[in-house]
C-alpha cells in the first residue's frame, strides 16, 4: 500500500480568523538535530485565507527537494505579509543547550516580523515567555500551511548558511550533509577533528574532541 501524502491546509488559520485572531504567524525551525552549524527559525505571516496557486505545492520541507524548496521560498517571500528568521550559532547552542537555543531562534524570528501576529502557530513547541497567544501543533509542519511555509524558509536559510560554511571549512562536506550526523560527516570529523562550527556539547562531536566539554 502506498503511503498517503499529507497536504498542509489553512484550516487552523481560518478557524482562528473566525474567532477574531488575525493575523496568524507560523513558526518552525531547522537544524535542531545537526552536529554543526546554527539552529535557524522562521516566522511567516500571510493572508492564509486567500488561496494562492502555489499553496498546493507546499509540504513539510523534509518532503521537498532542494529545488522545490528554493522555488517555494521565493514564492513565500513574495506572497506573504511578513517573513523573518532567527539564527543562533553553535557557540550559543553549546552555552545554553539546544532546546533553549531553538526557542531563542523562534523568539528572534517573531520579534523581527514587520507585522505583529495576534496568534502564533508553532511546530510542536510552545514558548513560555511569549506574550502572544500561541499553540504548539504536533506535526504542524506536515498539516498546517503557515508552519509548513515557515519550515521551508528556515530550511532554505540554514542550507544556504551551511553552503557558505562549506566554502569556509574545506573538507567537512557541509554543503552535502548540512551538518547532520551522516556517515560521511562522522568520517570527516574522525579525519579532521572538530571545526569552529561543530557543537561540542553533542556527544558524537564531544567524543572526537576528547571530552572538551
Amino acid at each position: 500500500m502506498m503511503k498517503r501524502t499529507v497536504h498542509p491546509t489553512s484550516d487552523r488559520e481560518q478557524l482562528l480568523r473566525e474567532r477574531g485572531f488575525w493575523p496568524v504567524a507560523g513558526v518552525d525551525e531547522a537544524g535542531r538535530g545537526a552536529l554543526a552549524g546554527p539552529v535557524v527559525a522562521a516566522a511567516v505571516v500571510a493572508e492564509w485565507t486567500v488561496v494562492q496557486s502555489w499553496h498546493a505545492e507546499v509540504r513539510d520541507s523534509k518532503q521537498l527537494s532542494a529545488t522545490q524548496r528554493a522555488h517555494l521560498y521565493d514564492l513565500i517571500l513574495a506572497g506573504s505579509l511578513a517573513v523573518a528568521t532567527g539564527i543562533v550559532p553553535c557557540t550559543e547552542i553549546d552555552r545554553i543547550g539546544i532546546a533553549a537555543a531553538t526557542r531563542r531562534a523562534m523568539h528572534d524570528a517573531l520579534r523581527a516580523l514587520s507585522v505583529a501576529p495576534s496568534w502564533v502557530l508553532i511546530d510542536w513547541l510552545t514558548l513560555p515567555s511569549l506574550r502572544n497567544r500561541q499553540e504548539g501543533v504536533p506535526g504542524g509542519d506536515a498539516s498546517c500551511l503557515s508552519i509548513a511555509c515557515a519550515s521551508i524558509v528556515a530550511k532554505v536559510t540554514r542550507d544556504r548558511i551551511m553552503n557558505d560554511l562549506d566554502a569556509q571549512y574545506r573538507g567537512y562536506e557541509f554543503a552535502a550533509h548540512k551538518g547532520y550526523g551522516t556517515a560521511a560527516h562522522l568520517r570527516c570529523l574522525g579525519e579532521r577533528g572538530v571545526s569552529p562550527e561543530h557543537r561540542l556539547t553533542f556527544s558524537p562531536v564531544n567524543r572526537i574532541a576528547g571530552g572538551l566539554l
